[in-house]
């Protein structure tokens, strides 16, 4: 699991329950390794009480407007009546928004509404946050079948605002809104099951949380997928369907799955062998920062298999690699071998990222 995933995973596991690849000379290069650190899925953080990850609605706006009472035009939805409260809210005119959400509640019971002004007090959009209120909201919009209520108030109860911690209530909450097709609560209540510490482990009904997530377009959920696909864990093994699961993920830019799916190409693993399709995959997500990918454009710059030979960049991208924390020892060798003038060529363009690395540790 990459760190990122690894910290993720255990920060939502912890909520609820209280190898580099071997260098070469340039002349025979050897396959990329998937190193079993990369394996398992990456999850991400229990995400921020009021912003729950792919929520369909509400949302917050790109930019914040004026929270001045004007009412914008409505937003139309097909086969319905128009929203003006949602239409507000996304416009930036919060107090409006709240006015008609308001209304709506009153006149009508909206649940919808009832989760819009849920996510006005969560956020303080217009009024002064208030967790309580925004708790409240979430609940009576929960109880109502809301599954964007049900995720948000989940969210909630993980973290303890509104009210105290409750992981029973958010593991619930999050299977009700897993049920009524919510993405983010299905891929969260998957690593639930795949982490095994509130309840026991089970691998297959993860799998089966995960796909669900996964054929909705979720792209953690099909690098999640994949690698138990990978590895048969849950699912019988499959290198053909992982990679399927990887090329989507990593189409949706998902750097490990970019990092997963450059080396299944690289090596011809469930996919045809494509070394150039893989050198392209794999300098995106080193571009991204990710260190593992990093190391293997370093290799393949040396080797010159996938992209042409090149010492001064497999130099630069495996001392930035090394920096970040995925060392080589035969690109050290490797990069002894070099002329000294290589060699500062390679320092000199590493040291951009090398500064910036520094720079975010300090």
């Amino acid at each position: 699991m990459s760190a990122r995933g690894q910290a993720a995973a255990a920060l939502l596991a912890a909520s609820l329950a209280a190898g580099p690849v071997a260098p070469a000379a340039a002349q025979a290069p050897v396959p990329l390794a998937s190193p079993a650190a990369q394996t398992p899925p990456q999850s991400p953080q229990p995400q921020t009480p009021g912003k729950p990850a792919a929520r369909a609605a509400p949302h917050k706006p790109a930019a914040a407007k004026s929270t001045r009472a004007e009412t914008p035009p409505p937003v139309a939805a097909s086969g319905r009546e128009p929203d003006m409260a949602f239409g507000a809210f996304q416009r930036g005119y919060y107090l409006t928004a709240l006015s008609l959400a308001t209304h709506r509640v009153d006149e009508m019971g909206d649940i919808k509404a009832m989760t819009l002004l849920g996510e006005i007090y969560a956020n303080g959009f217009g009024v002064a946050r208030d967790d309580n209120k925004a708790a409240e909201w979430y609940k009576r919009a929960a109880d109502g079948g809301d599954r964007e209520a049900m995720f948000a108030l989940a969210m909630f109860r993980l973290s303890g605002r509104g009210g105290p911690v409750d992981r029973d209530e958010a593991t619930k909450l999050l299977a009700s809104a897993a049920k009524l097709g919510h993405i983010a609560a299905a891929y969260d209540l998957g690593l639930l099951y795949l982490e095994g510490q509130l309840f026991p482990q089970d691998l297959a009904r993860a799998a089966e949380l995960f796909r669900g997530a996964a054929q909705a377009g979720n792209p953690e959920a099909q690098y999640a997928l994949a690698t138990l696909y990978k590895d048969g864990r849950g699912v019988p093994k499959d290198p053909v369907q992982a990679a399927h699961l990887l090329a989507a993920a990593a189409r949706a830019d998902n750097t490990d799955a970019e990092l997963e799916f450059g080396i299944a190409l690289f090596n011809g693993t469930g996919v045809a062998k494509d070394e150039a399709a893989a050198a392209v995959v794999l300098r995106k997500a080193a571009r991204k920062g990710n260190p593992v990918a990093q190391n293997r454009l370093a290799n393949i710059l040396a080797n010159g298999k996938g992209l042409p030979a090149d010492p001064v960049q497999a130099i630069k991208w495996h001392l930035i690699a090394k920096a970040g924390g995925d060392g080589d020892i035969g690109l050290d060798d490797f990069m002894r071998g070099q002329k000294p003038e290589v060699q500062a060529a390679g320092e000199k363009a590493a040291q951009p990222w090398l500064e910036a690395i520094k720079l975010s540790r300090s």
